[in-house]
């Protein structure tokens, strides 16, 4: 699943291949999709011209020089592809976004759980985020307090957009090892120095993932996540899996057996 690193790699490139140009049309391709932008909407944004585009969280928002913004989610697997009005359409293309000097982008995502979404101008969507994970100003005090209030297990409180904007289940896994925290410790248990070292490894994780998708390769290392019954990289002990909230969760049962 794409997560902070990726969405925000993906918005720096739509950001380098769309901000100044004006679109001819946008067409959505898949029912999912059709049912969230009525055609008269879709109609509405031919001619406006791409003034910016952001991250919060995983959301990605498209603003338009009129105001209206476009909210797109990946979700599981959604991607942009960059192409030209003329080109073949990919099976799993969604939705297309062409503009008047022909070039396209295309929404791509083979589970179809990807949104994208027409926001009127002056109608900055409501996301319920917490801090965003890759903020500096997000501190330990902050996520210590937001932690102090929860009962259940840190790894998947860290999942909760509400609590901190961005994490997924890979960084969630990643930081909880290099912090060397059994993710199933209750949050409000672990200690100011538990939660100074988690804030450290989660702003470890993610200046270190490159923002390519999404295993253990030449270009993505991973400490721990998708690595069951690997050598741990600290001590050598066997990776275990196990499922916690409907979700794989990765670590090193001497290095994290706290």
């Amino acid at each position: 699943m794409p997560e902070l690193p990726e969405v925000e790699a993906a918005v720096r490139r739509f950001r380098r291949k769309a901000v100044g140009r004006t679109i001819a049309k946008v067409t959505l391709l898949h029912p999912s999709l059709q049912r969230r932008i009525t055609p008269a909407r879709l109609r509405a944004i031919a001619g406006a011209t791409i003034a910016a585009v952001e991250r919060r969280g995983k959301h990605q928002l498209i603003h338009l020089d009129d105001g209206r913004i476009l909210l797109a989610h990946f979700r599981m697997n959604g991607d942009w592809e960059y192409g030209n009005a003329g080109d073949d359409l990919q099976r799993f293309a969604r939705a297309t976004i062409d503009f008047t000097d022909d070039s396209r982008i295309t929404f791509v995502d083979s589970r179809a759980l990807g949104t994208i979404e027409l926001h009127a101008a002056g109608t900055l969507p409501d996301l319920g985020l917490g801090p965003d994970a890759a903020s500096a100003s997000w501190t330990a005090r902050q996520l210590g307090t937001s932690l102090a209030a929860r009962k259940g297990p840190i790894k998947p409180a860290l999942l909760d957009q509400k609590l901190v904007a961005g994490l997924g289940n890979i960084y969630a896994s990643e930081a909880l090892w290099r912090a060397k925290i059994n993710p199933r410790t209750p949050c409000n248990t672990l200690t100011a120095k538990q939660v100074s070292d988690l804030r450290k490894a989660i702003a470890a994780v993610l200046k270190r993932a490159k923002g390519t998708r999404y295993t253990d390769d030449s270009t993505v290392h991973l400490d721990v996540y998708d690595r069951e019954g690997v050598p741990c990289r600290r001590c050598k002990t066997p990776v275990v899996r196990f499922a916690q909230a409907g979700r794989s969760t990765y670590w090193c049962p001497v290095c994290q057996r706290n």
